[in-house]
């Protein structure tokens, strides 16, 4: 494994005058270090030029060389939309020009009708005297031209309300949103989707979730949420409102929610703030920003539902009970101690025993015709 080398300057081994073995440390899959670099004395060391390692085929195995591929990255747990679907304005004009393209188009059907004599005598003895030409193919195409500016105009009036926003898209391809309010024109060969772009609260119906024991519960929430991007509420989903619903749902199956008074004190804001953060998580991809889940109403699901109450019964009917018996201890034994303390009786151990005996007996006698 060893030979006898000379150092050189570029090895940045000391130059002596005598040779000096220069041991190796070889592999069969690294490079060739000289082991006198590893210890020397040297203060600044010059630096030594290193080879890139390469992984090579163990010899006389017919091994190929093992080659490493880049690490795939992960995919995240976020729902993954197209990023080239974001909200953008929409290009549109005010309601005056398509007013103005249908007065025009009115217009130019009144004065072909005058260019090819069709008004009636009234009308005409107001205006000058008519060509007279007839119907043909010029007045055809200026009767389908005026109809069709007309048409176009008065056609892509649309109003714009508050709170409410359209996605337009031409031909499965979105063109654009617009917010606007009041009375403007929009392109009539565009697709129109009115989007609800306010704050919106929404209360659910019983959904299934547990408690932390894993108790089935029947739970009722209240959501506000309303919609940030209409492009991807409109397009990235076939219904954003069933889509909320499905991830609200599916938080609940993972957030344990607690009874009213069952749980410790600040359960129910506990699993509010994570029913938040998973719904929002959930739903901000597709456009839609949630403010707040908080159950609202619990209780238990139908089929354990006669159980549990029997069972809260049972409980309380023991805390009662527990109760009655610290009363009823409690009397029996300042009764004990006052009559001792004022020498009225004098007592041995069996007395004593008896004593506290019938007087705890009359005393939970009383106590069950009284109640508590």
């Amino acid at each position: 494994m060893s030979t006898t080398t000379s150092p050189t300057p570029e090895s940045g081994g000391p130059v002596e005058g005598t040779a000096r073995p220069g041991r190796l440390i070889r592999n069969e899959a690294t490079t060739e270090i000289p082991v006198h670099l590893l210890f020397r004395d040297d203060p600044q060391p010059a630096p030594v030029p290193l080879r890139p390692a390469v992984v090579a085929r163990r010899q006389g195995t017919g091994e190929q060389p093992r080659l490493r591929r880049p690490a795939q990255p992960r995919p995240g747990s976020a729902v993954e939309v197209d990023p080239d679907l974001v909200e953008r304005p929409a290009r549109v004009l005010p309601g005056a020009a398509g007013v103005l393209a249908g007065v025009c188009g009115a217009a130019g059907c009144l004065v072909t009708s005058w260019w090819a004599g069709l008004l009636p005598p009234l009308a005409a003895a107001a205006l000058p005297t008519a060509p007279g030409a007839g119907l043909g193919a010029a007045q055809w195409a200026a009767y389908a031209g005026a109809v069709a500016l007309g048409l176009f105009g008065l056609g892509g009036l649309a109003r714009g309300r508050t709170g409410r926003a359209w996605v337009l898209g031409l031909f499965g391809r979105y063109r654009g949103t617009v917010r606007r309010t009041g009375l403007m024109w929009v392109n009539p060969l565009l697709l129109r989707r009115r989007v609800d772009v306010r704050l919106r609260h929404w209360r659910s119906e019983p959904m299934p979730a547990a408690d932390r024991n894993g108790v089935p519960l029947r739970v009722v929430t209240l959501v506000v949420w309303r919609v940030r991007d209409t492009a991807r509420a409109a397009l990235a989903v076939e219904d954003h409102e069933t889509y909320l619903r499905q991830c609200v749902e599916a938080a609940l199956a993972r957030v344990p929610v607690e009874m009213p008074g069952g749980g410790a004190r600040g359960s129910a804001e506990t699993a509010g703030d994570a029913l938040t953060r998973l719904v929002a998580a959930d739903t901000a991809p597709v456009g839609l920003e949630v403010f707040s889940v908080r159950p609202v109403r619990a209780e238990y699901a139908p089929e354990i539902a006669a159980a549990m109450h029997r069972r809260r019964i049972a409980a309380l009917d023991a805390e009662r009970r527990a109760h009655v018996l610290t009363s009823v201890v409690d009397s029996v034994e300042d009764t004990v101690t006052r009559l001792t303390m004022r020498g009225l009786v004098a007592l041995d151990d069996y007395e004593r025993k008896v004593l506290v005996r019938d007087l705890t007996v009359a005393f939970c006698a009383g106590r069950g015709e009284t109640g508590p």
